[in-house]
Parts: structure tokens; C-alpha cells; sequence
């Protein structure tokens, strides 16, 4: 009996393993998806089950893991080129950060000179200078309306004083002339008084 069932057991087997070289010697069904994922359904579509068992054809197991170990090695050179890369941009993004530093500085430098103005030995920033300049264009320019007004109110009261003297002096001269008038007068008057006085006291 137990020799029954060994030979049983070794004749199970060898039916398996000529099924599944005959299998792997019939198969030429085309995977029409060449991923990883669809090599592996495509796999276990074409397997059979034995006992609860796969039976996985070989050249399918070989060909999954030749895809599987390809993948793996082109990721790892696509990650080492990515880490190259990352490297190399790091590096260009230091040596720009270190530029646009340089360059801040410099235009710092440059926008503090050009805001800078000097005069008469003492340094001004651009917006102090306007300041300072309007405040005094501001003074002298009020400066100059109270001189305009002080100067049309004097030449106002200049031009009142001036009518003023020319009216009193035509009013003198108008005295002067009634006074001149009646001194000749007064003077006839006399002398005709004393030609009387004369002609009485030569009689």
C-alpha cells in the first residue's frame, strides 16, 4: 500500500512536469500589455491551478523577472541621474544665490550713492535735499510778496503824499499870487495915499 501510494505520488509529479514543458514548449501567446502589472495578469491568466496550487510556465516567470530586474535597474540609473542632476542644479542655485547677493549689495550701494547728494561738504539724501530746497524756495518766495506788498503799499503812500504836496502846493501858489495881487494893491493904495499926503502939505 505504501509503495501504491508513492508511485502514485511520482507519477502525479511527472504528469505535472511534463505539463508544464509542454506548456513552456507550446506557448506562443503574445501579452498585449508589456507593463509589470499586465506581464503579471497576463501570467497568472495563462497559469493553471493544481491541488490549489499555480502552475506558473517558467519561460513567464523569466521573462517577468528579466522586466522586473530591467525596471529596477533603469530606475536606479534614472534615480542616480536625478540625484547628478539635483546635485548640479543645488550647486548652480548657490552659486546664483551667491550672484543676486553680489548684485544686491552692489545695487545698494549704487541706490545709496545716486539717492546721496553733497553740498557744501555735508551729505544729503535726495528727498532731505528737496525738502531743505522747497523750504527755502518757499521763505524766499514769501519773503518776496511781503517785500511786493511793503513795496506798492509805500508806493501807494508815496503817490497820496505826492498828490497831497502838489495840491498844497497850488494852493500856495494861488496865496502867493492873491498875496502878491494884494501887496501891489496895498501898494498903489500907499503911494497914492502919500501923493495925496504930498500934494496937501505942498499947498
Amino acid at each position: 500500500m505504501q509503495k501504491f501510494k508513492h508511485f502514485l505520488y511520482c507519477l502525479v509529479a511527472l504528469l505535472v512536469f511534463n505539463t508544464a514543458f509542454a506548456q513552456a514548449q507550446q506557448d506562443t501567446t503574445k501579452n498585449a500589455d508589456p507593463s509589470l502589472n499586465g506581464q503579471y495578469q497576463f501570467m497568472l491568466s495563462k497559469s493553471k491551478s493544481l491541488y490549489g496550487a499555480r502552475l506558473i510556465n517558467p519561460s513567464r516567470l523569466s521573462s517577468l523577472w528579466k522586466s522586473v530586474s530591467d525596471t529596477l535597474r533603469k530606475e536606479r540609473k534614472q534615480l542616480q541621474e536625478a540625484r547628478q542632476e539635483i546635485k548640479s542644479q543645488s550647486a548652480t542655485i548657490s552659486g546664483l544665490k551667491g550672484e543676486v547677493s553680489g548684485k544686491e549689495s552692489s545695487l545698494a550701494g549704487a541706490t545709496a550713492m545716486v539717492n546721496e547728494i553733497k553740498f557744501l561738504g555735508i551729505s544729503f539724501t535726495k528727498s532731505t535735499y528737496n525738502i531743505i530746497v522747497w523750504s527755502v524756495i518757499a521763505i524766499l518766495a514769501i519773503a518776496l510778496f511781503v517785500v511786493i506788498a511793503r513795496s506798492t503799499k509805500n508806493i501807494l503812500e508815496a503817490k497820496h503824499r505826492t498828490q497831497l504836496y502838489e495840491e498844497i502846493n497850488t494852493e500856495y501858489q494861488n496865496y502867493k499870487v492873491k498875496a502878491n495881487e494884494k501887496e501891489r494893491k496895498l501898494a498903489r493904495e500907499l503911494q497914492d495915499e502919500r501923493n495925496k499926503w504930498d500934494e496937501a502939505k505942498g499947498r
